[in-house]
């Protein structure tokens, strides 16, 4: 597949931009976003990838998600198909002296193209549960139900498995049980090298929260779960999405599109859909299998 590397100020100029370059019209290139960077008085560039799109059943076939993901408000060219994917913004995190930046998810490559949904059913807007850790859902570590209730003994005895292994790592890192959920348990992780337990792009907080909650399972095995926080970054990470989410309902409205965003875990996910369950004109849900499950936002008539 033919393809180029390109840097523009505005995405609606991408397809334009790049079918130029290419030799063909703009309803043939597919644009995805490699990079946005904010330059002084608020201007922004970004860096995207464009690709000649596959002709024949194929090109047909990927159609409904061809868009790939970005991270803002949609701003591909009318042209480009009825859903599109759009990803997080990146975020800027604080860093801790000599330990790991931490990030926001970058854009993650699109998937393999799905036929578009026509449902407009809400039917995820609050059942996703509010966990990060890959492949959560998948492996049944969401059962228990709404009627389990976490004790403060099983806080303590979570809190202080986290602890154990903070304590054996050699990290300058605290750990605190915060508020208790109903089925969920807080803990939070701060300190000098709390960095090194977030990670970039938080995914050492997603793998150690995704290890806890099968300590939990197999040892309380009464649906209890844990939700883990290290330096606020989820609570920074939830802002973000809950702009770039805000943007988004406004151009699915606007355009009467949907827009599909890059694959999220659990806890993300329920933040969109959170975010946008007061929003008039709009509906969300998810679609795919972990991994690559996806938040949809989707017009209202």
């Amino acid at each position: 597949m033919q393809s180029i590397e390109l840097t523009v100020k505005n995405l609606d100029e991408a397809a334009a931009a790049a079918a130029e370059q290419l030799g063909v019209s703009p309803d043939q290139v597919k644009i995805t976003v490699l990079d946005e960077s904010k330059k002084l008085f608020g201007k922004v560039s970004y860096k995207v990838k464009a690709e000649v799109k596959s002709s024949g059943k194929a090109a047909k076939a990927e159609k409904p998600a061809e868009a790939a993901p970005v991270p803002a408000a949609p701003a591909a060219s009318a042209s480009e198909g009825p859903r599109k994917k759009l990803g997080s913004k990146k975020a800027d995190e604080p860093k801790a002296e000599a330990a790991p930046a931490e990030e926001e998810t970058e854009a993650a490559p699109a998937p393999k193209a799905k036929a578009a949904k026509t449902t407009k059913a809400k039917t995820e807007k609050t059942a996703e549960a509010p966990a990060a850790e890959p492949a959560a859902e998948a492996n049944g570590e969401d059962e228990g139900g709404p009627d389990v209730t976490a004790t403060d003994e099983d806080a303590s005895k979570l809190g202080t498995i986290l602890k154990t292994l903070a304590k054996k790592s050699g990290l300058d890192a605290q750990i605190a049980v915060g508020e208790l959920q109903g089925k969920y348990i807080n803990l939070s992780i701060d300190g000098r090298d709390a960095s090194y337990l977030v990670g970039k792009n938080g995914e050492v907080l997603n793998s150690l929260q995704y290890l806890i909650n099968l300590v939990a399972k197999q040892q309380l095995a009464n649906g209890v779960r844990v939700t883990l926080d290290g330096n606020d970054y989820r609570k920074r990470r939830a802002e973000s999405l809950t702009n770039l989410a805000t943007k988004i309902a406004d151009k699915v409205k606007e355009r009467g599109e949907e827009a599909v965003l890059e694959a999220l875990p659990a806890f993300e996910r329920r933040v969109i859909h959170k975010a946008l369950q007061d929003i008039e004109g709009v509906t969300t849900y998810s679609e795919g299998e972990e991994p690559d499950r996806r938040v949809v936002i989707a017009p209202i008539d």
